[in-house]
């Protein structure tokens, strides 16, 4: 059974884009959730954890993905949860993937403008590509999977502005 689940957070790093050896497209990035609320009593903003995922789109999702997100971006991504433990040498680790089903500007920071492509979603051909590059595990976008070095650190805009009613559009 694969959990589905939605995401609130920021494009970390700036989006891959690849064309595996059987032509699927794959754009992948990492994504920072954190949580930030006012503090009344202190008067300011305080910041919880962030959450890390690692997000890859297929077909067209992917295209769209790479010509419309940057780093920094506010998103909201529905995908299927993979988490993963792995090790290295000594070190081992939890990682967390989502394989995106959707993914778009989240409205609460800006305005977007909708532009329709002319791509077919979800052809049989990308499909059985898909299935082919997943059951290979030397397949050219494995490391799209990679477990994160731990010393990755969130971009400084990771967290909403204090000010935020005054946030322009992104």
């Amino acid at each position: 059974m694969q959990d589905t689940i939605t995401i609130l957070g920021r494009v970390a790093t700036s989006p891959r884009h690849i064309v595996s050896a059987t032509g699927l497209p794959v754009t992948s990035f990492r994504l920072a959730s954190s949580n930030r609320w006012f503090d009344r009593a202190q008067s300011r903003w305080v910041d919880g954890d962030t959450n890390w995922y690692s997000v890859s789109a297929f077909r067209q999702l992917a295209l769209n993905c790479a010509a419309s997100l940057q780093q920094g971006d506010p998103v909201v991504v529905v995908g299927k949860l993979k988490i993963k433990n792995w090790e290295n040498g000594a070190r081992s680790g939890l990682h967390v993937d989502v394989e995106a089903d959707a993914i778009g500007p989240d409205l609460s920071w800006g305005t977007a403008r909708y532009t329709k492509t002319g791509g077919l979603r979800g052809s049989s051909q990308d499909d059985a590509a898909l299935e082919r590059e997943q059951a290979d595990p030397d397949s050219s976008f494995a490391d799209v999977a990679e477990p994160a070095p731990e010393s990755t650190s969130p971009p400084e805009s990771t967290s909403p502005p204090e000010n935020a009613a005054l946030v322009t559009p992104f």
